[in-house]
């Protein structure tokens, strides 16, 4: 149960990853300087909402996955992926969440590219864990 659950919400922050990296920060340069802040502000309230709760599970499932680790899974998988779930949380709090405090306050095309450039490296990591966890669910479902 604890695998699938982690399953779950990798696989849910694998497509919030992937509609945030490749639709909704590259639209951003499009919203315009009059709006631009009530937008921001608007996208990290509402975005808080579905991440928090699926990365706070990722992780505390991840954690949990260590300890209880299931039959036909490897711990250097779940090693790995809870690496992987670190640097998320790492890359997302020293890196996009800055990025975001300084747009802010109003719409820069140099931190809005850091900010896609940068999100690459939590799109990677979030698909290479998507395919880490599949691989363990496929190694202990029948």
């Amino acid at each position: 149960m604890l695998l699938l659950v982690h399953t779950a919400a990798t696989l849910t922050m694998l497509g919030v990853i992937l509609i945030v990296q490749l639709v909704h920060y590259p639209l951003f340069r499009h919203v315009g300087p009059a709006s631009y802040e009530t937008y921001q502000a608007e996208h990290m309230r509402r975005i808080t909402w579905i991440v928090a709760p699926a990365m706070t599970t990722e992780l505390a499932t991840a954690v949990g996955l260590v300890w209880q680790t299931p039959p036909n899974v490897s711990a250097w998988q779940v090693w790995t992926g809870l690496a992987l779930v670190l640097f998320i949380w790492a890359t997302t709090g020293l890196v996009q969440v800055p990025l975001h405090t300084r747009l802010s306050d109003g719409f820069d095309a140099p931190t809005h590219r850091h900010l896609v450039r940068s999100n690459w490296l939590r799109t990677g990591a979030w698909t290479l864990r998507a395919g880490l966890v599949l691989w363990m669910l496929r190694n202990v479902l029948p």
